[in-house]
């Protein structure tokens, strides 16, 4: 009905004094506000200004709060108004943010409509409960041989990609999303803090392999507000989260934690908190392990879904005593090392196997693959001894020289072209192949041609070579002794 002056007001609403907490700001610059008032805020609470800007709690002190700006209009200044909200950040989930680009508060990155959210998901929430946790025991495939043979990951696992800049890290993460075509894996991308061409580079990558279908791509560039790159991995975690409450599996990349790490020190500069070594704050390692510790596995009465990460850290000059990187390597449960010295050599994937781990994905691995792979990774270990020992010039055994022989015939084997990963079937082959000594054939300028010829031969699909009698293997045995003499 209408009041007094004409309009129409709810049938519920009562007259009555209310009171409610305001602040004002202080301060403003570099995405942060400082603000006096609002002395029952909470941390992670969203708070908004007078002009529409809106900001999330960061940090409290005993008369002032810091926030980091979400969104910030050109009119914020000091002196300006801000209010509670009561309530927290959360971000757009489903299936509609499939094949989308989106940045860490999903808005559309990538020219279209933004997404018509249903459901939302808080960014930061409790990792789940040892209670709901199930094991480790289904196998992700990267498609990677010397991954998927010698240091396997498992659906749920956390496993850490480390090395240089510039030594395939962020390659050997797209060729594991790219293998799950066709697998009922959702993948999760989050790119912190790199350049818009990388980015470009990346979707493209992604949309060339068809691999965008099924995978959404966070995006915090690095022009963005550090407070962006800050909330990018977590955004991310909260999306792949919510399919694995639906009992999905899920795959998520963090390209890459030493920006975010910087992105959190920076932010906490500004807010003038504490520095302690190499200036990050003391809570650092916090951050990341709240973050990696919701990738799990879900026992059926919690939904049966799993999230494996794959974080990216990067080191300089092969140093993996510094800082972030033992924190990432104590938190995840194994880590794939690139050398850069491989690298240089041509040695491709640049996969340093001697310190390389995975701590649980071996109770994962399919039992046909790990029977097979059993004694190749101390067969590889020997020869690099043995090699390294062989460049003083001494006079060698003949059977040190076939050992030595045999040693770069799998080093070529595993040599491996990016972007293109391998199916299960084709890494249960080459390592029968091997461990049956058929490609023994080969010389190691040979082995990339046999290989591939070896994977043409390849009959139906699916783990069916079990036994090494089978008539396949004995087919492959006799078509190379008709193919390539025997090398010398």
């Amino acid at each position: 009905m209408p009041n007094s002056r004409g309009a129409f007001a709810p049938s519920n609403y009562r007259f009555g004094l209310r009171l409610s907490e305001r602040g004002y700001v202080v301060g403003i610059g570099d995405g942060i506000a400082l603000i006096r008032g609002l002395p029952t805020a909470r941390m992670d609470e969203l708070i908004s200004f007078d002009d529409g800007s809106t900001g999330l709690v960061f940090q409290l002190s005993k008369d002032m709060l810091g926030a980091i700006l979400l969104a910030q209009s050109q009119g914020i200044k000091a002196g300006m108004s801000v209010q509670h909200t009561g309530r927290k950040l959360e971000i757009g989930v489903g299936e509609v943010l499939l094949g989308r680009v989106v940045d860490p508060l999903g808005n559309a990155l990538d020219g279209l409509p933004d997404p018509g959210f249903r459901e939302f998901h808080p960014l930061e929430a409790a990792a789940p409960p040892i209670i709901e946790r199930d094991f480790v025991k289904e196998p992700l495939y990267t498609g990677s041989k010397i991954v998927d043979a010698l240091i396997p990951i498992g659906k749920g696992q956390r496993q850490l990609i480390i090395g240089d800049d510039g030594t395939g890290k962020s390659t050997l993460a797209l060729d594991a999303v790219i293998n799950q075509r066709g697998r009922d894996v959702l993948c999760v991308i989050v790119l912190i803090g790199q350049t818009r061409a990388s980015v470009a580079g990346t979707i493209e990558t992604l949309r060339q392999t068809c691999a965008l279908d099924y995978t959404v791509v966070v995006v915090a560039e690095a022009n963005a507000l550090p407070g962006f790159r800050y909330l990018a991995p977590f955004a991310g975690c909260a999306i792949a989260e919510h399919w694995m409450r639906l009992g999905r599996d899920t795959l998520v990349v963090y390209d890459d934690l030493t920006r975010h790490a910087q992105s959190y020190r920076e932010l906490s500069l500004l807010l003038q908190r504490p520095p302690g070594r190499e200036a990050y704050p003391g809570d650092i390692f916090y951050l990341h392990s709240r973050l990696l510790e919701r990738s799990t596995v879900l026992g059926l009465p919690a939904g049966g879904g799993s999230m494996t990460a794959l974080p990216i850290i990067e080191t300089r000059q092969g140093e993996l005593s510094a800082y972030i990187p033992t924190n990432l390597i104590s938190i995840t449960d194994g880590q794939i090392y690139f050398d850069s010295k491989l690298f240089a050599s041509g040695i491709l994937p640049a996969i340093d196997i001697g310190r390389s781990v995975s701590r649980i994905g071996g109770k994962a691995q399919h039992p046909a693959i790990k029977a097979a792979s059993a004694r190749i990774r101390l067969d590889y270990l020997q020869f690099l001894e043995l090699e390294l020992f062989a460049r003083f010039g001494a006079r060698l055994e003949a059977g040190v020289e076939e050992k030595l022989r045999q040693g770069r015939l799998l080093r070529e084997i595993l040599k491996q072209n990016p972007l293109e990963p391998l199916s299960e079937q084709a890494h249960l082959a080459w390592l029968r192949a091997y461990g049956e000594g058929l490609l023994n054939v080969l010389s190691p300028e040979q082995a990339a041609a046999g290989l591939q010829q070896v994977f043409e031969q390849l009959p139906g699909s699916g783990l069916k070579l079990e036994s090494s009698k089978s008539q396949w293997l004995d087919r492959l045995k006799h078509w190379l002794s008709e193919t390539y003499e025997p090398a010398a």
